[in-house]
């Protein structure tokens, strides 16, 4: 067995593909009592040429799985190294004494890192991040093969029979009938075409130098004017509207009026006063 497996061992799917597949199909299938075997032998004595003949007998299965996620663009022997990754996390859990073939329980981890894979380079903005919405990527997806904008009679369906809500469905589908746009232009083109790329619409004014510069002097000046108009007060109107509005604990009309000795509408009268005073100064 040992020289069987050593040229597939020290292969990779991205040297040569073809070679590759061609290599792995040649490796025999186990027997359901041979897998047990071995499987026993891994899981009790931690025998890691069980565990590497495990693999290697089931690196056929990951190519076929690869296969059925060809539509995403992506590198077949990119999904297959990946495919691998999650055949070996399958052995390396697999309890033989729950009487499944190792077949059975390693799909899962191998669609797993597929998925994981195809999430991550598909596009350069994540189009799914919780779990409804990476259960809509895969399933959605396919279905769309057949569809052109889905109706809402099929939204409803979709949703039921994926347990997710119709909003997350009409969202996913608007998320993978786009694409993905450069931000900047490329080097390549010219000015008649350099301004249709987002840089030349997607501005962030909040740190334009001329937007900072303006609203800093605004603020200057705004302060200036408003020490300006409050020492220009008499003091009594000055101290009314620290009372009323600068200290922690803001006096009332009537203790105000207590304190200077007239009526609580004429300090009311007052406090408007120095207030348009300083409205008139800081608009000026």
């Amino acid at each position: 067995m040992s020289n069987t497996l050593k040229p597939v061992d020290q292969m990779v799917p991205g040297a040569n593909l073809a070679a590759y597949v061609q290599a792995v199909s040649a490796i025999p299938l186990l027997s359901a009592e041979r897998e047990r075997e071995l499987a026993e032998d891994l899981y009790y004595n931690d025998n890691l040429e069980a565990a590497r003949e495990l693999v290697m007998s089931h690196l056929r299965f990951v190519v076929h799985i690869a296969r059925s996620y060809n539509g995403y663009g992506l590198s077949e022997a990119d999904l297959i190294q990946e495919g691998n990754v999650g055949l070996m996390k399958a052995v390396k859990r697999f309890n033989p004494e729950k009487g499944v073939r190792l077949v059975s329980f390693a799909v899962h981890w191998i669609k797993a890192e597929m998925h994981e894979f195809i999430l991550r380079n598909w596009r350069i903005v994540k189009v799914a991040t919780t779990k409804a919405q990476r259960k809509l990527f895969f399933n959605l997806r396919s279905a769309k093969k057949s569809l052109s904008w889905l109706t809402a009679e099929e939204t409803e369906a979709v949703a039921a029979d994926l347990g997710v809500d119709v909003t997350e469905v009409q969202r996913m589908e608007g998320r993978l009938s786009s694409r993905d746009v450069a931000f900047d232009s490329p080097i390549d083109s010219d000015d008649d075409d350099a301004w249709q790329s987002p840089q030349y619409y997607l501005e962030d004014q909040r740190y334009d130098p001329a937007v900072e510069v303006e609203t800093s002097q605004y603020q200057e000046n705004s302060e200036a004017a408003l020490h300006s108009a409050l020492s220009d007060l008499d003091e009594r109107s000055r101290d009314i509207l620290a009372q009323r509005w600068l200290a922690e604990e803001k006096a009332t009309l009537h203790e105000l009026a207590d304190k200077y000795g007239v009526s609580a509408e004429r300090i009311r009268q007052l406090e408007q006063n120095a207030m348009k005073k300083l409205r008139t100064a800081i608009a000026a």
